[in-house]
C-alpha cells in the first residue's frame, strides 16, 4: 500500500503564496511521476502540475509562471510552490503518485484564496 500525505494548505490573501508538500510512504517500488490536481467549488478535478522522475515538468496554462513543482526523489516528496495566488485558485489540492502500475491519491488539502 502507498500512502500520500499532503500539507501546507490554508487561507491566504490574493497575491500571497503557499507551499504544498506531499510525502509518499509505504510499498512504493519505483515512482514514475508525481503531481498535483485540484478541484474547485462546483468544478471538475483538473491537472495543475506534474513532474517525472527525470524532472520533466508540465503545468496547466492557468498556473504557468506562478506555480512551480519540484520533487525530492530521496524523500519521495513532491512540492508545489504557489505564488501570486488568485481567488480562482481556491480548491482542494490532491497529490498524485504513479508507479508505472497504478495511480495513488492523497486525501487533499484545502487552499482558500480570499481577502
Amino acid at each position: 500500500q502507498v500512502q500520500l500525505v499532503e500539507s501546507g494548505g490554508g487561507l491566504v490573501q490574493p497575491g500571497g503564496s503557499l507551499r504544498l508538500s506531499c510525502a509518499a510512504s509505504g510499498i512504493i517500488f519505483s515512482i514514475n511521476a508525481m503531481g498535483w490536481y485540484r478541484q474547485g467549488p462546483g468544478k471538475e478535478r483538473e491537472l495543475v502540475a506534474t513532474i517525472t522522475r527525470g524532472g520533466s515538468k508540465n503545468y496547466v496554462d492557468s498556473v504557468k509562471g506562478r506555480f512551480t513543482i519540484s520533487r525530492d526523489n530521496a524523500k519521495n516528496t513532491v512540492y508545489l510552490q504557489m505564488n501570486s495566488l488568485k481567488p480562482e485558485d481556491t480548491a482542494v489540492y490532491y497529490c498524485l503518485l504513479n508507479n508505472y502500475v497504478m495511480d495513488y491519491w492523497g486525501k487533499g488539502t484545502l487552499v482558500t484564496v480570499s481577502s
